[in-house]
């Protein structure tokens, strides 16, 4: 029986150490946020290299295809390109529970009305005027990581930051968010 035990042991930790081994060799992660494509109609890919098994970095992406005109939610920034670093806190090969901190790059647009005079009328018209702020934000994401065996990875992650720097600080917005659902590949 006890030899019947150890056998079975040492075949489950040699199964473990092979599949450690095929996850380093993959050490790219390329993907797609599904959240952002459906619900916000932008465009987020994101590259990943792993590091170590506890950490990666990686930058993302993001182009709005959003107009204000539109129904439904839609992001401020028209244009972000996100570098991140990761901290995953599991014994999975940079897979399950991550912290995230990040810099984004973002451009926005800001909508906001005013009324012009109008003397031929002798009223005020409402008149939309648009701004392009250029900002730099930091900020921290919580999220977590599954990969299969063949290399698919999906993950789920949500965060904020905040503005540091603007073109226009008058016509920008302090806070950005940061949220997804990617799907992905590990090669």
């Amino acid at each position: 029986m006890k030899k019947l035990i150890t056998i079975t042991l040492l075949l489950i930790t040699i199964n473990s150490f092979a599949q450690e081994e095929i996850t380093k060799d993959k050490p790219h992660e390329l993907k797609l946020n599904a959240l952002n494509t459906l619900i916000f109609k932008s465009i987020d890919v994101s590259y990943e290299y792993l590091i170590n098994e506890e950490s990666s970095v990686g930058i993302s992406f993001l182009v709005n295809l959003n107009d204000n005109d539109t129904d439904g939610p839609y992001y401020n920034e028209t244009f972000a390109i996100t570098p991140y670093y990761r901290h995953y806190f599991s014994r999975k090969y940079a897979a399950g529970f991550f912290m995230e901190g990040f810099g984004m790059y973002n451009v926005q647009d800001s909508y906001y009305y005013d009324y012009l005079s109008s003397s031929s009328t002798h009223f005020e018209e409402p008149h939309e005027t648009t701004n392009k702020t250029n900002n730099f934000a930091l900020g921290i994401s919580l999220g977590a990581k599954f990969v299969s065996e063949k290399g698919f990875a999906f993950e789920f992650f949500a965060g904020i930051g905040r503005n540091l720097f603007t073109s226009d600080s008058e016509n920008n917005f302090e806070v950005v968010p940061r949220l997804g659902t990617s799907f992905g590949y590990r090669f």
